[in-house]
């Protein structure tokens, strides 16, 4: 499991920097949308978007802003309709990529991520050449300073993870997906704060990485890919050394 907290890390860190433009929030409304329409707006008869609504929670996206997603997802107000779409493809390092597209134009999105794929000296691979070699795993990160490790294990093992362990300066716990929300509901109840929350895709098998150019070439590229509005999340299948993320964080 190497590797996985220190790239949320970075996706974490950028998170916080979207969110004051504004565009996590938006995104997170895009994905509460197509999730109350598909499954309903009810969370506790939607186990999906009860997932997602924690998601939130952890990006500090304000009540009003979820209720009003759902709603217009659910026809309750009036709102648009995207559809989701999955490119995958390969980075500097051999690191493969997911991306997941929300979109009203399926054929803006696909120009647009391929010509984003393009500039990096990239191309679409086929369909589960990349995502096969990626799990579906609920994820949170807690700050290891704020909590004691025996209080955190006792709560996230009593509530059904599957596994906890530290990185550096935060602890990570996996879920399976069904347990996902039973987690953090029991955390949220025991007072403990979380850094970041999600139903995620994690690498079975990430690409190491110990070289700097290629690293910060691979975070580049997906830096561009989020800035677009209608890219949702961007996975990579990567496990960078720690001297090398160290010298990439302090820059």
């Amino acid at each position: 499991m190497s590797g996985h907290s220190k790239w949320k890390t970075i996706q974490h860190k950028k998170g916080a920097a979207d969110a004051k433009r504004g565009k996590i929030f938006s995104k997170l409304a895009k994905e509460l949308m197509v999730v109350a329409r598909t499954g309903g707006g009810d969370p506790d008869q939607n186990a999906n978007l009860r997932s997602l609504i924690q998601k939130a929670k952890s990006s500090n996206m304000p009540n009003d802003n979820i209720d009003r997603a759902i709603k217009k997802g659910s026809g309750e107000l009036g709102g648009e309709t995207f559809e989701e779409i999955v490119y995958e493809g390969y980075a500097s390092g051999g690191v493969g990529l997911v991306c997941v597209v929300l979109t009203d134009n399926k054929n803006r999105a696909a120009a647009e991520v391929r010509h984003i794929f393009k500039k990096h000296g990239s191309d679409f691979a086929s369909q589960g050449s990349v995502s096969r070699g990626f799990e579906r795993k609920g994820q949170i990160l807690v700050d290891a300073e704020s909590v004691d490790e025996d209080e955190l294990m006792g709560v996230v093992l009593d509530a059904g993870a599957e596994d906890m362990q530290r990185d550096g300066d935060q602890f990570e716990v996996l879920t399976e997906p069904s347990e996902f929300s039973a987690v953090c509901e029991a955390l949220e109840k025991a007072g403990i704060a979380t850094l970041s929350a999600e139903v995620s895709l994690l690498p079975t098998a990430p690409t190491p990485i110990s070289d700097k150019a290629v690293a910060a070439s691979v975070f580049k590229f997906i830096e561009t890919l989020e800035d677009n509005d209608d890219v949702q999340n961007v996975y990579a299948n990567m496990d960078v050394d720690d001297a090398v993320l160290a010298e990439l964080e302090n820059e």
